[in-house]
């Protein structure tokens, strides 16, 4: 599943490339007919992120939602656009550009009340200039979960996925099933900053990097994709070799390191 640096990315390109401009819309698989018929020429005045969901704004007040789930994926285009390839839920494109959008979990008309609904459900997200650490660390500072756990809930971080939440932990020396009130305020306010500089990395780059490019020589943009992590699914761990444990936690494997990250009594 895309983590928060894609969807990001993705709400910034479609804005920059798309926003302001009439566009052309399809459902080429079918299942989005009536709702691409109802936006079908219509101006798009913005694109949001929050976490994993983009909200698309148009001219007459729609809002359009997407979660691209497990297995959606959008496939940009230059006009004129080529055959559409497997099954695709909604093709848009305007005179220059566009995008067909294949096996979302969610591509859907909203109102502005299932809107804000969808928002206060979602956690704090790292990248949006109006997250609030505080209250984040409100709920950390109460919780018995592990942090593990925590962040992987979309509902207290948003946008924070499989592969950060093992990374960012390793990079502050953190067990995974350690107790999140038993952080300090120190520490949980590292491992906010580090989760922000690294998903604005991701953003930048378009894909995962938590390893220091600086180490190789090499530039971010040159890591290859076995430089560019730390810990997930690693076999031994880059810093003592020492050899690296998996679990499920949070319905995910997790991945850490026993000697880097000992787990701390509560």
């Amino acid at each position: 599943m895309p983590e928060g640096h894609t969807i990001h990315r993705l709400a910034g390109d479609h804005r920059k490339h798309f926003a302001g401009t009439p566009l052309q819309l399809r459902s080429p698989q079918g299942r989005f007919a009536d709702e691409a018929k109802l936006l079908d020429g219509q101006t798009l005045l913005d694109v949001e992120a929050w976490g994993k969901h983009l909200f698309y704004r148009w001219e007459r007040g729609e809002i359009l939602h997407i979660h691209l789930g497990l297995y959606g994926k959008f496939r940009p285009h230059r006009v004129p656009l080529p055959e559409p390839r497997g099954q695709v839920r909604l093709r848009a494109w305007n005179d220059a550009r566009g995008f067909d959008l294949n096996g979302p979990n969610q591509c859907e008309l909203i109102s502005d009340a299932i809107h804000a609904d969808i928002m206060g459900r979602l956690g704090e997200d790292p990248l949006r200039p109006d997250a609030d650490p505080d209250r984040l660390w409100d709920r950390i500072r109460r919780s018995r979960a592990a942090i593990g756990r925590l962040l992987l809930d979309q509902s207290v971080v948003a946008g924070v996925g499989n592969v950060y939440r093992a990374e960012v932990l390793f990079l502050h020396g953190l067990h995974p099933e350690r107790q999140a009130r038993t952080l300090s305020r120190v520490e949980f306010d590292a491992l906010w900053e580090t989760l922000v500089r690294l998903l604005k990395l991701g953003v930048k780059y378009n894909r995962i990097i938590t390893a220091d490019a600086a180490d190789f020589g090499k530039t971010p943009s040159r890591l290859t994709r076995e430089e560019r992590l730390l810990v997930y699914k690693r076999a031994e761990c880059r810093r003592c070799s020492s050899a690296i444990e998996d679990w499920k936690l949070g319905a995910r494997t997790i991945y850490a390191c026993p000697t880097c990250q000992p787990l701390q009594e509560a």
